[in-house]
């Protein structure tokens, strides 16, 4: 049975730092493109940073461009997101995904995500 499991989320001040974890099992995730979202109330689920199957090719939004790291550990099939620099406009509910599609540039958007988490609250107090 495919899952993914994330860990990671709290409450920290602003400019901490907190890194999520996402650890994929029942499938051979390490073909996957995997990706992290996040949703604040009120807001639709928005795209913050993926990365390709192999570590090679990264994409990150313009909000978290420079503050955010997304990297994988396939021996481990663990995808982390290191978030640094975080302010209250970071506050939401961040969700790892997985997506098997091919496309010519990083997936970006929720539909090209076949697996997502439930999801883990991120809260920056200001």
């Amino acid at each position: 049975q495919e899952q993914l499991i994330e860990s990671g989320g709290g409450l920290v001040q602003t400019g901490g730092s907190l890194r999520l974890s996402c650890t994929a099992s029942g499938r051979t995730f390490g073909e996957s493109t995997m990706g992290w979202f996040r949703q604040a109330p009120g807001k639709e689920r928005e795209f913050v940073a993926a990365i390709n199957w192999d570590g090679g090719k990264a994409d990150y939004a313009d909000s978290v461009q420079g503050r955010f790291t997304i990297a994988r550990d396939s021996a481990k099939n663990t995808v982390y997101l290191q978030m640094s620099g975080l302010t209250p406009e970071d506050t939401a509910v961040y969700f790892c995904a997985a997506g098997f599609g091919r496309f010519s540039t990083i997936a970006t958007t929720t539909f090209q995500y076949e697996y997502w988490t439930r999801g883990t609250q991120v809260t920056v107090s200001s």
